[in-house]
């Protein structure tokens, strides 16, 4: 199931990349007309307006760290909370207004999809992808069962003599 983990990475490091890029990108402009003076233009970015956009592309950036590092029901609920996180990216860029800028907001869906895409591969095979040092990790079934040297340093430690058969 190694597969599907390189996909979640590559869907949140794709997410942060377009979010971020979002953010820096003009969304909107604003022409403010002063009387006795000339006509102001101002450019908004994706970042200003208080647009969680930034925060949103750090957020992914740290699902792939927690993809990594967790394993089992708390990685289906980062995915979860992925899934609402590029969601709310979505709406971000959809609520708003059409102007003569569309390639922030294009950025921003991009970004939001690919967070929702690795929310829902966290979710459906979150359980069965590899984890930080699981190789590492013993299982019981690897144990054996008639390790007599086990034996013997166990009834050491026990204070009993391991060559005597008392034991």
């Amino acid at each position: 199931m190694k597969r599907p983990l390189w996909m979640v990475w590559g869907a949140l490091l794709g997410a942060a990349v377009a979010l971020w890029g979002s953010s820096r990108l003009a969304w909107t402009t604003e022409v403010l007309r002063h009387p006795g003076t000339d006509v102001t233009t101002v450019v908004s970015r994706g970042g200003g307006d208080s647009r969680p956009l930034v925060p949103l592309a750090v957020l992914a950036l740290a699902g792939v760290a927690a993809t990594v590092a967790i394993s089992g029901w708390p990685r289906r609920i980062l995915g979860a909370v992925l899934a609402a996180a590029g969601v709310g990216a979505v709406v971000l860029a959809v609520v708003g207004g059409t102007d003569f800028f569309p390639w922030g907001r294009i950025l921003a869906v991009l970004g939001g999809l690919l967070m929702v895409t690795a929310g829902v591969l966290l979710v459906r095979f979150g359980a069965g992808m590899p984890r930080l040092g699981a190789a590492y990790q013993r299982t019981d079934v690897d144990r054996p069962t008639d390790d007599s040297d086990h034996e013997m340093w166990r009834a050491l430690s026990l204070g009993k003599d391991p060559t005597t058969d008392e034991r």
